[in-house]
């Protein structure tokens, strides 16, 4: 079997899946979750026999593993559909591969984990629809919640397929459609459990706001190709030619190049895919859904198919770039992404949620990637995708572990707290050793700390880049995200795990089963060892122990191989100080706070954490901008004054005035015309029978002398008319 045939197939075991869970194995939930991990068990030999393949192909930016087929007519030609595999598609399948088979496995014990066989309400917990309090009073009402076993790894399956579908894809359509596959499974997964209102909210949030980013990309695409005549990478991106012509062609729009212009359409949708302010608000209602869900949108899936398309099309964003210097296109990338980075993170601050903590900093580690590429930091990016992708997935997934552990507890002691309320944790560490240790290690990367964590490298390479090329607005708004960032992953980790438990609930917490700790551990092994590919060769002491290939292979994707920044004690200095200060800051503000005690930030500047607790009020700025006129608009104008007003006035005036014209028709055209004429002819053929109904006497003797005399007559009228002419 050829590598090219493989390519093909990667995305074909989850999608069959998909269907046989559907169509026969729904109500054999055994069957389902062995049809589902058992496809990603072979996608991921098929990602990793590819990725094997790829860095062992010389030369293999020049050459990268192509195939396609015809697949539309267009006038004398065809648009080819097909695979490409280069480094950036080599590198991203790898870490899908990966992660996506850890969420399977993991969510067989996540589902299973304190769930008693064929029932779905769990003994001992507040019955659904109760309301409890958390550590500060505050009340929350119990969901009612139908796991629908089978349900979800159907959904999750097909999932896989459409983010197996976009990184294979040779072309902006087809990836389009991974894209859009993905986004619907976004749709169903987030609201799971629908019997919950704010996940039925948080569902149609999601879509809604994910499809105003699709609509300007799906625009990009089509002024794309209607501009160059193919979607095809190779052929737009790899062609200087293309590219030249696209970056210094005007638009006629604000200045920009067609290239340009292109390049910001499609940047919408990763806004609105890989949650960039303004379209953020969608990603922490996410966690609405299940835990595994979380880690399939946040890290191996969705917000990172955004980044890689991004990524994927740097050649537009930098067309007709003059030595360097940024493009309009690539300036307001780098904003977005920079503002993002520090505006997530400082709400991520205030949040109490362990996930929805979670949810802001990747929202805020996105920033990072889409500012790294607005500088032309484009191996750094890809690196930052990569690492993160795993330690997020794993502290996703480690969250998860912690919220099945505290429902342990609160199954055991029938306390009412809310299980996901950090304040009502504590001292986890001792109860939930493996969780603690896996967790650690992937809060320490997201931390950057130094020298031993994957998100270190990825991070001090996104800096260095941008101090190094004078970006020194991007660097310090990057520096202080990652400053924050340590802050709040510190203060999670000591809410959490350190200290006392300061409820009963999290002093019989539980370590979760093994199918929920293994994709931990192996997670936390590549949130370590992923940064050591990166490792920069002139870096003291350690630089060049471990080759730092990925540079140079990730860079021969690009047509001019980018050069590798200088090394320079500043930035990483910098790396230093603001991930350990942060981290010891976090530690020192949060550890021994007692039962019930108020937030020590909240305490020293109640006004800005109620601001940033409400996340600056961006969902009631939306509500008011967007949701109310809209919900007005078809209310009261299209309802009211459109349908009631003016459709139902015209169609009632339509039907009064057919009514008066039909009466006029009956009673001056139908009645005495059309009635009356047929009236006529029936009356007069009545009054014709009766006159001669007389000559019918059923007598032959009469009928003879009639026929005589009728004989007679005509034979007189036949002489006259033949022989007097």
């Amino acid at each position: 079997m050829t590598i090219e045939t493989i390519i093909w197939l990667i995305p074909l075991p989850p999608v069959l899946a998909f269907f046989l869970i559907v169509l026969f194995a729904n109500r054999n939930k055994a069957l389902s979750h062995i049809l589902a991990v058992g496809a990603a068990l072979l996608s991921w030999l098929g990602s990793m026999v590819v990725f094997w393949q790829a860095i062992r192909t010389e030369h293999f930016g020049e050459h990268p593993f192509v195939s396609s087929i015809p697949w539309l007519p267009s006038g004398d030609s065809w648009f080819r559909i097909g695979v490409q595999i280069d480094p950036l598609s080599a590198a991203t399948l790898f870490f899908v591969a990966w992660t996506i088979l850890m969420i399977f496995l993991y969510s067989i014990g996540y589902h299973n984990y304190g769930q008693p066989k064929g029932d779905h309400d769990r003994p001992g917990l507040p019955p659904h629809g109760a309301t409890i309090s958390d550590a500060h009073g505050h009340t929350h009402t119990v969901p009612s919640i139908e796991p629908m076993y089978s349900r979800f790894f159907a959904f999750i399956g097909l999932f896989a397929f459409g983010m197996y579908t976009l990184v294979v894809s040779d072309n902006l359509l087809t990836l389009f459609v991974g894209w859009e596959i993905m986004g619907l499974c976004s749709y169903l997964l987030i609201g799971f459990w629908y019997g919950k209102p704010s996940a039925r909210a948080a569902m149609i949030k999601a879509f809604i706001t994910t499809r105003v980013g699709d609509v300007f990309m799906l625009l990009g695409i089509a002024y794309l190709y209607s501009a160059t005549g193919t979607l095809n990478y190779r052929e737009i991106f790899y062609s200087e030619e293309v590219l030249h012509t696209l970056g210094t062609t005007s638009s006629g729009f604000l200045g920009l190049s067609i290239a340009g212009l292109i390049g910001l359409l499609l940047f919408i949708g990763t806004v609105g895919k890989s949650a960039q302010w303004p379209l953020h608000v969608w990603l922490p209602d996410a966690m609405e859904g299940p835990t595994p869900v979380s880690a399939m949108i946040h890290a191996a899936t969705m917000v990172s198919a955004g980044v890689y398309m991004v990524i994927r099309i740097f050649p537009l964003l930098s067309a007709g770039a003059d030595h360097g210097a940024l493009t309009s296109a690539m300036t307001v990338v780098a904003f977005i992404g920079a503002f993002t980075a520090l505006f997530a993170a400082t709400i991520a601050v205030a949040q109490n949620d362990i996930k929805r903590v979670l949810a802001y900093s990747t929202i805020s580690q996105l920033g990072y990637m889409v500012a790294a590429i607005g500088i032309g930091a484009y191996v750094a990016a890809a690196f930052h995708l990569i690492t993160h992708a795993f330690f997020k997935a794993l502290l996703f997934l480690g969250s998860g572990s912690v919220i099945h552990g505290m429902e342990h507890g609160v199954l055991h002691t029938g306390q009412h707290v809310d299980p996901q309320d950090m304040l009502n944790m504590g001292g986890l560490r001792k109860k939930m050793p493996i969780t603690f240790w896996t967790f650690l290690i992937g809060g320490f990367a997201l931390s950057g700390f130094p020298l031993v964590t994957a998100g270190f490298w990825s991070k001090d390479e996104i800096l260095a880049d941008a101090f190094g090329h004078g970006h020194l607005g991007v660097f310090i708004t990057l520096a202080l995200a990652a400053l924050l960032t340590a802050f709040y992953t510190m203060r999670q980790i000591t809410l959490t795990f350190l200290g006392e438990p300061r409820t009963e609930s999290a002093h019989h917490a539980k370590e979760t089963p093994w199918t929920m700790t293994a994709p931990l551990v192996i997670l936390a092994v590549f949130a370590v060892a992923a940064g050591w590919a990166g490792i920069p060769e002139h870096f003291p002491a350690i630089g060049g122990i471990v080759p730092n290939w990925f540079h140079e292979f990730i860079g021969s994707t690009l047509l001019e191989h980018p050069k590798a920044i200088d090394f320079n004690f500043i930035p990483l200095l910098v790396s230093f100080i603001v991930a350990l200060g942060g981290l010891y800051a976090g530690w020192l503000v949060y550890k021994g706070l007692p039962v019930g005690a108020q937030d020590p930030i909240e305490r020293a500047a109640p006004q800005i954490h109620k601001v940033l607790k409400n996340k600056y009020y961006f969902d009631e700025i939306y509500d008011s901008l967007f949701v109310k006129p809209a919900n007005w608009i078809s209310e009261v104008f299209t309802s009211r004054w459109m349908d009631m007003g003016v459709i139902d006035g015209i169609l009632h005036w339509v039907a009064f005035a057919s009514g008066r014209i039909g009466g006029f028709l009956r009673d001056y055209i139908d009645l005495p015309i059309v009635n009356g004429f047929g009236d006529m002819i029936g009356e007069g053929t009545k009054r014709f029978g009766r006159a001669i109904r007389v000559i019918q006497t059923g007598r032959i003797q009469n009928y003879m002398i009639g026929a005589l005399f009728t004989i007679a007559a005509f034979s007189v009228l036949f002489y006259y008319l033949v022989f007097n002419r």
